[in-house]
């Protein structure tokens, strides 16, 4: 009866085929087996302290961008085909790293060359304001 501790020496040979002289005898097999893999140790050992440096490399750069950008804030916006075009084509012209930056310019100079619109706004909301805090006193006033 076999058992997996059993080794391929118990088991009969098998006979031989009319392919067999192609395969190399089983000790050159074994060496060439044992040089490709020593090769292939080698070459992933010599890789390895360049990872390294990439993976270093891009965890400064990460925390660089994520320290500089610690007042910016975040803002999931939907943009036209168009847009999307001409927010790619500024970050191809190597004139921003990404259309995240190349958005966040745009927004800001949009704003500055609004502002007037923005100052007529920021009047009305605090005319809201006042109106509010002015129905605010009447509704407390009968309260009392």
């Amino acid at each position: 009866m076999n058992s997996p501790y059993d080794t391929d020496e118990d088991l009969p040979a098998l006979p031989p085929t009319d392919a067999d002289h192609l395969l190399p005898p089983a000790e050159e097999d074994a060496r060439n087996a044992n040089g490709e893999r020593d090769r292939h140790t080698s070459s992933v050992l010599t890789r390895i302290p360049e990872s390294l440096n990439a993976i270093g490399r891009d965890i400064k750069g990460t925390i660089e961008r994520a320290m500089s950008a610690k007042d910016d804030y975040v803002v999931a916006v939907k943009v036209s085909a168009e847009a999307q075009d001409r927010l790619e084509q500024l970050v191809q012209a190597g004139v921003f790293r990404s259309r995240a930056e190349a958005a966040a310019y745009l927004i800001d100079e949009g704003i500055a060359a609004q502002s007037p619109l923005f100052e007529r706004v920021e009047q009305k909301l605090a005319e809201i304001e006042r109106l509010r805090a002015e129905l605010r006193g009447m509704v407390g006033d009968r309260q009392t």
